[in-house]
C-alpha cells in the first residue's frame, strides 16, 4: 500500500513523539502530521496541529485523505493516581477512541492503529498469550475501570474491521520506557520514577513503595515503534490484536538495584511498607507478533537502562 499521509494522534506524548521522530526518517516521501492538545512540540519535518479528540468536527477535518492513523493520545498516569484516582483513565479515553474510530470509518482511512495495554490480564507466573484473557473472570480491582475501557477500545476496532472498510491493529503493550517518558514522581510509571530517584538521590537512600516484589515486563520504546512500522508493512488480516512486550519479569526491587548498579552510585534501598503498591505481575508471550509480523524485541533491559539514563542526564539538568 502506498502511504501518502500518516496522522499521529498524541504526538506530543511519550509514545506518539517517539513514533513521529522515527517515522520522519523511515517514511521520507510521506506527509506526517502530529496532533497535540496543550503543549505544541517541535519535531523537524513534522507538522503539528492542535486537536481535541473529543470534538468530532476537529477529528474529521484532520483525517481527510489520511491513509494511516496512529492513535497514541491518552490520559495516562503512574501507580499513585491509578490507586487514588482510578476514574481518570476511563470516560475521556473512551470518548476519544470512540470518535477517532467513527471518524476513521467515515473518512475511509485505510489502516487504524490503536494502543491497548495489559491491564485486563490477571497476575500470572507464566507468559500470557492474547487468548489468555478471560472476560468472565474478575479483573485486578485497581485496573477494573481502565482495563475494561481498553477492552472496549479493542472491540471498537474489531467491530469496525468487520465492516470491511478499514484495517485495524490493536497493540497490547507491556510497560514501555525510554526517552521522552514522564520522569516526575507524581505522574510517571515505575521505570521513570526509579530513574528520577536514583539520579537525584542526595542521601544515599531510595524508597520503594510496598515490598517491591511485584514484577514488570519492561520494553524499550524503540522496540514498540518498530512493531508499529512492521504492522504497517506486514499485517495482512483485517483485524490484528497483538501482545508486544519484553517477555520477562523483573521485580521492582531488582529493577531499582539494576539502575543503581548501571548508574554507578552507592544507594541503599528502603521498602516503605506503609505505602500501597500495585501487586499484580504480568508478562507477555509475543509469539503471535513474530509469526504474523516478524517482530521480536531487540533491546536488552541493560541496554535500555543505559540509553534512558544517557537521555535523561542530557535533557534534565
Amino acid at each position: 500500500m502506498k502511504v501518502n499521509k500518516i496522522i499521529i494522534f498524541g504526538a506530543s506524548g511519550f509514545i506518539g513523539k517517539n513514533i513521529a521522530l522515527n517515522f520522519k526518517k523511515k517514511f521520507k516521501n510521506t506527509k506526517i502530521i502530529g496532533t497535540y492538545f496543550k503543549n505544541k512540540p517541535y519535531v523537524k519535518g513534522i507538522r503539528f496541529i492542535k486537536c481535541d479528540l473529543r470534538n468530532k468536527k476537529s477529528v474529521d477535518k484532520i483525517l481527510k485523505k489520511a491513509d494511516i492513523i496512529i492513535q497514541a493520545a491518552a490520559i495516562t498516569s503512574g501507580a499513585k493516581e491509578i490507586i487514588n484516582k482510578p476514574n481518570i483513565h476511563v470516560s475521556q479515553n473512551a470518548i476519544m477512541n470512540s470518535i477517532v474510530t467513527q471518524s476513521a470509518f467515515e473518512n475511509y482511512v485505510k489502516h487504524v492503529i490503536l494502543f491497548s495495554c495489559t491491564l485486563m490480564y490477571k497476575s500470572s507466573n507464566k507468559a500470557l498469550r492474547e487468548i489468555d484473557f478471560n472476560a468472565n473472570e474478575e479483573m485486578y480491582p485497581n485496573y477494573f475501570g481502565g482495563g475494561w475501557m481498553k477492552v472496549f477500545v479493542e472491540k471498537l476496532g474489531e467491530f469496525y474491521s468487520r465492516l470491511n472498510r478499514n484495517k485495524y491493529t490493536l497493540i497490547r503493550h507491556s510497560n514501555i520506557y525510554g526517552p521522552h517518558d514522564k520522569f516526575d514522581l507524581e505522574k510517571s510509571h515505575v521505570f521513570g520514577a526509579s530513574i528520577n530517584k536514583v539520579v537525584n538521590s542526595n542521601n544515599n537512600m531510595l524508597t520503594v513503595w510496598g515490598k517491591g516484589l511485584e514484577g514488570r515486563d519492561l520494553l524499550y520504546i524503540d522496540d514498540l515503534v518498530r512493531f508499529v512500522e512492521l504492522a504497517i508493512k506486514n499485517q495482512k488480516k483485517q483485524f490484528g490484536l497483538y501482545n508486544v512486550g519484553y517477555g520477562k519479569l523483573i521485580t521492582i526491587n531488582n529493577l531499582v538495584k539494576r539502575i543503581i548498579r548501571i548508574y554507578g552510585k552507592k544507594i541503599d534501598v528502603y521498602n516503605d511498607l506503609s505505602k500501597k503498591s500495585l501487586k499484580n505481575s504480568v508478562f507477555l508471550n509475543c509469539n503471535k507478533a513474530y509469526k504474523e509480523l516478524r517482530w521480536k524485541k531487540k533491546i536488552s533491559l541493560n541496554q535500555g537502562i543505559k540509553k534512558t539514563l544517557k537521555w535523561y542526564l542530557e535533557n534534565n539538568k
